[in-house]
């Protein structure tokens, strides 16, 4: 650590944010990594389904080995604009703040009205799933107690809206399964060809568990789902086998977990009775000249005691960072430089959107390169080479049009009242500064697959 002359405040430990404090830490620079919850595992805890064990098992290994590096310095249950603001930070004067602090905030629901029902019939994707994770394998829940009924409905078309139906369908299969005194083992059913698989194997069909399974409304064609993207400069042949990969995607997975689908259907209102909410009312949608349109006429109701939406996730806003539209001011999202300041940048899914754990990687490799070859001024650092410097200098001039290199090494003294804070922030949060006992401490068990 004494070898550190950059000094990085990032935001978010989670895939991305650890993985720009590796790339920076093993360049010589100090990170700290400023994690809104106790652990720092984000979505890969608690927005990737239980069923994943080994996968978030992996996933949380290797968050907690780049974090264990010795030049990066951690601080849990401290949230930014609560605990600590931007401004605060700045003016400390490090080499960058990096904004990596994920998409935790659901897409509003297109009527407002239907927040007061919100944990009464009705919850966004994010809590809902983290329910899932946690309701049954984490002695310290505290939320809400979620009770699935038969026929919910769920809106989304993503792959996020596939793990609510999925989850719906499996706490109800198990829940009848037990009732009969059979097992329910969750992985069991999730894997190796979902209830149907299980159900075969036990010679009972679905129809005799008395299951009202959830519906999917998507307001676009199966087709157009997001299950699976084209690549880069797809041809028009790439692009349609695509669409079918995403119908059979579709048609696969209702076989295995027996929901419904309605495509080309929007929600136009909330239906409420006797001041509980009662279902939604829909539109049927149509494809008209490539564009989509409503059909008139075509209202209709569906009645559902339990309604949740899955339309997607965005940042949340920071406090001082003025929002454009539902995202961060970004100039650029290949160099996640936030319009308006000079050494503030964003990163993986604050900047995407998306809760894909590679897109995630991905972005943050290409930000923290951005960083290394146009931003930090590496001249004289320790462990750059002449090299990587002059290619470094090279990339700058054209990238910068020729201003001066703003990520400087921070003085001495400066690094000194930054640890001093950090100190007390890691006091604070209950951190006592080794990263290993802590993990060991707080690391949630991983339920068993069998």
């Amino acid at each position: 650590m004494s070898t550190a002359q950059h000094v990085v405040f990032i935001i978010g430990g989670a895939v991305s944010g650890s993985e720009a404090a590796s790339i920076f830490a093993q360049r010589g620079m100090l990170c700290v990594v400023i994690e809104q919850g106790p652990r720092p595992y984000g979505k890969i805890e608690d927005g990737l389904p239980r069923w994943h064990a080994k996968l978030r098992e992996q996933w949380e290994d290797s968050i907690d080995e780049k974090l264990s590096h010795p030049n990066v310095l951690f601080i849990p249950n401290t949230r930014l604009g609560r605990d600590i603001t931007l401004d605060e930070l700045r003016a400390l004067k490090p080499s960058a703040v990096v904004l990596a602090s994920g998409a935790w905030r659901d897409r509003p629901f297109p009527f407002r009205e239907i927040e007061q029902f919100r944990g009464n019939g009705f919850y966004y994707q994010n809590e809902f799933v983290y329910w899932f994770n946690h309701f049954e394998d984490d002695p310290g829940y505290a939320g809400p107690s979620i009770e699935i009924p038969g026929g919910a409905i769920v809106l989304g078309g993503g792959l996020a809206s596939i793990d609510v139906v999925k989850i719906i369908q499996l706490q109800l299969a198990r829940k009848a399964l037990k009732a009969r005194g059979l097992e329910d083992n969750l992985y069991k059913l999730e894997k190796g060809g979902g209830i149907k698989a299980t159900l075969d194997k036990l010679k009972l069909p679905f129809s005799d568990l008395g299951i009202q399974s959830c519906t999917l409304f998507y307001r676009r064609r199966p087709e157009d789902m997001p299950l699976a993207d084209p690549p880069a400069n797809a041809t028009e042949e790439q692009v349609n086998r695509v669409r079918m990969t995403r119908v059979k995607m579709l048609t696969g997975l209702k076989d295995k977990f027996f929901f419904h689908f309605e495509g080309m259907s929007s929600p136009s209102g909330i239906i409420v009775e006797n001041g509980r909410l009662a279902g939604l009312k829909f539109t049927r949608n149509e494809m008209a000249d490539g564009k989509l349109r409503t059909v008139p006429g075509s209202e209709f109701e569906v009645r559902s005691p339990l309604i949740i939406s899955s339309i997607g996730s965005i940042p949340e806003p920071i406090p001082g960072v003025p929002m454009k539209g539902e995202t961060y001011p970004v100039r650029d999202e290949n160099t996640g430089e936030l319009d308006g300041f000079e050494n503030v940048f964003a990163m993986g899914n604050a900047v995407t959107g998306r809760g894909n754990i590679k897109d995630s990687v991905q972005h943050a490799r290409l930000v923290s390169g951005h960083l290394l070859e146009n931003y930090f001024d590496l001249s004289g650092v320790p462990g750059a080479s002449q090299e990587s410097a002059a290619a470094h200098a090279q990339q700058a001039a054209s990238a910068i049009a020729g201003k001066v290199l703003l990520g400087k090494p921070v003085p001495e003294g400066q690094r000194a009242e930054i640890l001093a804070r950090v100190r007390q922030w890691q006091s604070r949060a209950g951190y006592g500064g080794d990263y290993a006992s802590y993990r060991d401490r707080v690391r949630l068990p991983h339920p068993v697959e069998e």
